[in-house]
């Protein structure tokens, strides 16, 4: 009797400790999880400083520079020249770049900035790319002006280790760099438009051909560790360099693994579809910025700038002086970053892991049945019983979105990219916590503890397995918390029955979760937002299901069942966990001038009634926008938008001629347009009432493109045409319509800056402009029957 009770705070101490000891590796893991120390302006002349590149930034990124903008012209102007006077080959490829997508073609006019330095003793062309062009929201000094400024800090590097080294004797380029391989920077224009610039680089440029390896740099964000979260098939001596080289690796192949499978794209994606290998990078933190004109100077995380620059850095050298054919291989690494290392295996190993997870899952089934623990059908029932809490998480967590949307409709706004969402996001965690316990704790006596435990782990054994077929990179997320756990408790079982013992090894097995933890929270959470906050909450639930053993611990043994207030407490506590921080989120994550709301208003002019309205499509206005707009549809609506999705208002017609389109031929189910606009106008979108299958562009002084299009747009127009930098004398724009004896098109010419309005007052402070891509915009329409 003695010894019964003092085995049971043994066994209490003993969970609580090994809790601590997780909780530890999870907090020391996240500490890892940062950026790197920005280097001044004064650092040695060899190393990448981001004080130098900030210098540049302020030169080219303190406005936005949206494709076809003198804010683009000037901010070319100043690359080009600054690469020159590196010592750089420098073009400037003009070209029309295009794109379409469901029911829509986009073309525009680029100036892709080609910089190149031959190599030595080429065994190939390493290409360093990033785009100069910004959204029309904002100067884009994340987005991408922070890569396009260490591009140049980059070459300067590069140039200054040559000239230290005593590489320059000869006096030549060659000798002052000695460089191995042949080195292209590329600085793409019109990404923000659809990748406009790389897809007109693919398309005719020479150097696109040859094909190479491919550094591509992004932003989602304004601070975060540069992550390397996108690769091409078959990266796995890429990733061998790439872990060797930068001085702190960040970014896993699950991350690779999710991009894939998603519609976004970077200039990344036209160059690998040309032939191309190579990584892609990002940060990805302090995304409310993204897009908006917070997206500044000033809150550009300088570590940020300096991780992303000194991979850059060590990169070029490494892929410059390497054997690049030797790059090639036949697959896939997995890889994911512990405690500072970055760990590799290659890809034929992942099919083995998850056979091993599963069948050591299976040993651990049939050792508890032996040791009288569990029975198969109450480890079948706690497997089945599992899928309640990992969908329930998901059900609370994109539920309570709801809520907050509802409460706070700015929100909607946002996609769940908020300013100050720690709050938010400690909440996830508690409702995957809250899902775990109001499954666990009614069917602890019914099925018993160790079947819910080990059935527990039949969920990322077997995705894990799933993943090894379909996605191979992010199958070690389930792969190896579920095998870890296995051996844990296969440990804990063939050990004593000292507890302390059995502690320690089931903690053992819930270390890889720990491990993992923290990344790959961040990157659900930080990388897709709160709108999508089911897929943090089901990372954590499947956390939380590898550490039930250590949970159970503390409970009474399981004859003694639990007290009804235990039963209550636990998920009460974690309810009112829940609640206390979603309402701290609401009260810490308010508006103001440094943390501003997004506020959409456009003007829109009908030139053929001269009728004109303020439009706002935010689903409740603020101060400002009410000021423009008095109710939904409230009067005539402009061409092309359906009722019921704006706010409008009435407004001054301003003096604009409006876009103008003439027919000149048609034939079949092809009719060609004469499009023209006038001058300052930053493009023309044709808006037509037939899906349409296919568009051509030609514009004086460049190759005509022609592009297919598939399916049809949403909306009340089925058919899209768009052409931004669309030049004074106009574009020839062919239509092919199929069974369209008559067309009607509504012509918008769009200018960015609605200052030019009568009446127009700036936003207030602690308001910027939407993301939407018609906000800030002029628009005078005319519709055509043609």
């Amino acid at each position: 009797m003695t010894e019964k009770l003092i085995d049971v705070p043994r066994r209490v101490v003993a969970g609580i400790a090994g809790l601590l000891v997780l909780a530890g590796m999870v907090v020391l893991t996240a500490m890892g999880e940062s950026t790197m120390r920005p280097l001044p302006a004064s650092a040695p002349a060899g190393e990448f400083s981001a004080g130098r590149a900030l210098e540049h930034l302020g030169r080219f990124a303190a406005e936005p520079r949206p494709l076809g903008s003198p804010a683009s012209d000037r901010a070319g102007d100043y690359l080009v020249g600054r690469l020159r006077a590196e010592g750089m080959r420098v073009e400037v490829h003009r070209a029309v770049g295009a794109r379409s997508a469901s029911g829509l073609a986009t073309f525009g006019r680029v100036d892709n900035i080609v910089a190149t330095l031959p190599g030595r003793d080429p065994t190939g062309t390493v290409m360093v790319a990033a785009h100069y062009d910004s959204a029309a929201m904002g100067p884009g000094a994340s987005d991408d002006g922070a890569a396009v400024a260490a591009m140049l800090e980059t070459v300067r590097a590069l140039r200054a280790q040559g000239d230290q080294e005593g590489r320059g004797a000869r006096g030549d380029q060659q000798g002052r760099w000695n460089i191995r391989n042949d080195l292209v920077f590329l600085m793409t224009d019109g990404e923000e438009d659809g990748v406009l610039g790389a897809e007109a680089f693919v398309r005719e440029h020479p150097l696109a051909r040859g094909g190479g390896v491919l550094l591509n740099w992004e932003a989602r964000g304004v601070g975060g560790p540069s992550l390397m979260f996108e690769t091409s098939r078959n990266n796995a001596r890429l990733v061998e360099t790439f872990a060797e080289a930068v001085p702190r690796p960040r970014g896993d192949s699950s991350m690779v693994e999710l991009y894939r499978m998603l519609p976004n794209n970077t200039d990344f994606t036209p160059l690998v579809g040309a032939g191309f290998t190579g990584m892609n990078f990002a940060y990805i933190e302090r995304s409310s910025r993204y897009h908006t004109a917070d997206d500044s100077i000033a809150n550009l995380d300088r570590g940020s700038l300096q991780h992303h620059g000194s991979n850059m850095l060590a990169l070029t050298r490494a892929l410059g002086d390497a054997a690049l054919p030797t790059l090639v291989s036949d697959g896939d690494v997995t890889y994911f970053r512990v405690l500072g290392t970055m760990v590799t295996y290659p890809g034929r190993l992942v099919p083995p892991l998850a056979v091993l997870a599963v069948l050591s899952l299976a040993g651990l089934t049939l050792l508890a049945r032996r040791r009288g623990l569990v029975s198969v059908p109450r480890v079948l029932a706690g497997a089945a019983s599992a899928l309640l809490p990992l969908g329930l998480s998901v059900v609370l967590a994109q539920g309570t979105w709801g809520l907050l949307v509802a409460w706070r409709p700015a929100y909607d706004t946002m996609g769940g990219l908020l300013h100050r969402p720690l709050a938010y996001q400690a909440a996830v965690a508690a409702m995957a916590g809250l899902a775990l316990l109001s499954w666990y704790l009614p069917l602890r006596r019914r099925i018993g503890p160790a079947a819910l435990a080990v059935g527990a782990l039949a969920w990322p054994a077997a995705l894990g397995a799933l993943c090894a077929w379909a996605a191979p990179g992010a199958s070690f997320v389930l792969t190896l918390p579920a095998l870890c756990c296995a051996l844990g408790g296969i440990v804990a079982l063939l050990l004593p029955r000292f507890p302390v013992w059995r502690v320690v090894a089931v903690t053992f097995g819930a270390v890889a979760s720990a491990l993992l933890l923290p990344a790959l929270a961040g990157n659900a959470l930080d990388g897709m937002g709160l709108a999508l906050g089911g897929a943090g909450a089901l990372v954590f639930a499947v956390f939380g299901l590898t550490l039930l053993p250590l949970a159970e611990l503390p409970l009474p043994t399981p004859h003694r069942g639990l007290s009804r207030l235990t039963a209550v407490a636990a998920p009460s506590i974690a309810v009112a966990l829940t609640v206390s921080l979603v309402g701290l989120g609401l009260a810490v994550d308010r508006f103001d001038e440094g943390h501003p709301r997004r506020a959409h208003l456009a003007y829109v002019l009908n030139a053929d009634t001269l009728v004109a309205r303020w439009v706002s499509a935010d689903a409740d206005p603020a101060g400002w926008t009410r000021g423009y707009v008095s109710g939904r549809d409230v009067g005539e609506l402009p061409p092309g938008y359906a009722r019921g999705e704006l706010w409008t208002g009435p407004a001054p017609a301003i003096r604009a001629g409006g876009p103008r389109v003439t027919v000149l031929s048609r034939s079949g189910d092809t009719v060609t347009l004469r499009v023209t606009a006038g001058r300052a106008v930053r493009g023309v979108t044709l808006r037509v009432d037939h899906p349409i299958t296919g568009a051509t562009a030609a514009v004086a002084g460049n190759r005509p493109v022609t592009v297919a299009v598939v399916g049809v747009r949403t909306g009340t127009w089925p058919g899209e045409v768009r052409f931004r930098d669309l030049p004074r004398e106009g574009a020839e724009i062919t239509l092919r319509v199929p069974r369209a004896d008559r067309l009607r098109v509504t012509a918008i010419a769009e200018t960015y800056g609605l200052s030019t309005v009568p009446g127009y007052l700036p936003r207030p402070p602690g308001l910027v402009a939407s993301t939407r891509e018609d906000g800030d915009l002029v628009a005078v329409t005319r519709t055509y029957d043609l």
